[in-house]
């Protein structure tokens, strides 16, 4: 199988190389040429598979014969072996055919863990393969840049540098990545926003002249294309759990960047009956915004206290408007021209297409305690503000209610303390067992100005020889 830039103008890459790539040369973001396409029968088979057996299945596709059947299996299986809960991802019932896919049960307790724990060790094959050591750059909103860390520490071929927006993601977020005092990897405490991470790391990508000779980075954001491979899985197992594929399935997922949903999308693609996507927000509602009345334009970024979701570039959004556009590279690179002075319009007809699967609704602060109250006073059970979002945000554009809707719990509620007590909790919910002692762990990181060279002379000057 090859890959195809979203802007047209790259040249096709195999599965292995898209895995070492990360943004394309022509700045556009890496797409299979085409996609499997899975039977009724053939899902069905797979009920009552484990979920390490079922992304064999899910994801061998994709991979097309550049990684043997046996060792990707033991990639699979290495994985998900540091996961909490042998179903690797649990649902509970919070209301009638409501369901709470959990998606925290690795080991940093956030749904990133089932893209990045894969990710870590499909790097850590190919690099050993081919005998070569690169740079890992990422940007992270709060659980990216953990589930990345947890994922790359222990590679010999990898130093990892992780951006987060300094002062602006949790303590528990932020101890989770600057406590692990591996030599491979260095966090940085950008003066900025996410955003401002992300475009630190975009414009890197662009020009790596930076680097020691050799050496070249590899992104672990959702822009690399295996993190959006891992996720489908998860769809599908949900979707078998609950009477798929003889019945149609909903869900609900709270997104900023647009790649965990984007794998929903897909998997309805290659053969999941998703009757509807729900895109889930906070106040920094630019996709909301564009579903509901077609605008996309970049806002004042708000700091809320769901701090995972505050991103106004949902970079992922850009494949999905590869597919509605046709996969017309031509008219995506015009988009996103536009939007980089700050607003873009979608075409009637590519936001007739989206809506016939997607919906949204944006949920503030105080929404989002409320329903973290609520749910807790009627079941029973604490959602953290992320997965609230998408709770609340589900009961609000729910077009059947004969058919089962997932919401995706992204996170632990113990990730954001503040949220759960002020939602009424009058202890802070307790971190798992393996975390208990995070708060008394040494921490390190680097505060940097919001200065592009800073950053690249702090990674050029700590890169392992």
């Amino acid at each position: 199988m090859k890959y195809i830039s979203t802007r047209g103008q790259a040249p096709a890459l195999s599965f292995e190389d898209v895995v070492l790539t990360g943004l394309a040369p022509d700045g556009g973001l890496y797409l299979p040429e085409t996609l499997p396409h899975f039977s009724k029968e053939e899902i069905a088979s797979w009920a009552g598979l484990s979920y390490q057996e079922l992304a064999f299945n899910v994801m061998k596709p994709f991979v097309a014969g550049a990684i043997s059947d046996a060792d990707f299996k033991a990639i699979i299986d290495k994985a998900y072996e540091t996961f909490r809960h042998d179903a690797i991802a649990p649902m509970v019932q919070t209301a009638h055919n409501e369901w709470i896919l959990e998606l925290f049960q690795g080991p940093t307790l956030a749904f990133k863990d089932f893209a990045l724990q894969f990710l870590g060790h499909l790097l850590d094959h190919l690099l050993k393969k081919r005998n070569q050591k690169v740079v890992v750059m990422g940007a992270t909103s709060g659980d990216t840049g953990s589930a990345a860390i947890e994922g790359c520490r222990r590679c010999d071929n990898i130093d990892i540098f992780i951006m987060h927006p300094h002062n602006r993601v949790s303590d528990v977020q932020r101890r989770q990545m600057t406590s692990v005092l591996a030599p491979n990897v260095f966090n940085i405490a950008l003066e900025g926003n996410f955003d401002d991470c992300q475009n630190m790391v975009k414009a890197s990508f662009a020009d790596q002249s930076f680097l020691p000779e050799g050496r070249q980075l590899v992104a672990v954001n959702s822009i690399n294309w295996a993190r959006i491979m891992a996720q489908i899985v998860y769809y599908f197992y949900a979707g078998l759990a609950l009477g798929s594929p003889h019945r149609p399935m909903a869900f609900s997922v709270p997104t900023g960047n647009f790649g965990d949903i984007f794998a929903g999308y897909l998997a309805k693609k290659m053969g999941l009956p998703i009757d509807q996507l729900v895109i889930a927000t906070n106040s920094n509602d630019i996709l909301h915004r564009c579903i509901s009345s077609n605008d996309h334009s970049k806002h004042q970024l708000q700091h809320t206290l769901s701090p995972s979701m505050d991103i106004m570039v949902s970079s992922n959004f850009e494949r999905m408007l590869f597919d509605l556009y046709d996969r017309d590279g031509n008219a995506i690179r015009q988009l996103m021209e536009d939007f980089k002075s700050g607003s873009m319009t979608l075409k009637e007809s590519a936001l007739s297409r989206a809506r016939e699967l997607f919906t949204s609704y944006g949920v503030n602060d105080q929404v989002t305690i409320d329903v973290i109250r609520s749910v807790f006073e009627n079941t029973g059970y604490l959602l953290d503000p992320h997965t609230a979002i998408g709770v609340e945000a589900a009961r609000k554009t729910r077009r059947r209610h004969d058919i089962p809707m997932v919401c995706l719990a992204t996170a632990h509620p113990a990730k954001f303390p503040e949220a759960v007590r002020k939602a009424g909790q009058e202890q802070d919910p307790a971190l798992p067992h393996h975390m208990k002692d995070l708060f008394q762990r040494e921490e390190r990181y680097t505060v940097l100005p919001q200065e592009l060279k800073k950053v690249q002379e702090f990674i050029a000057a700590n890169v392992r020889k």
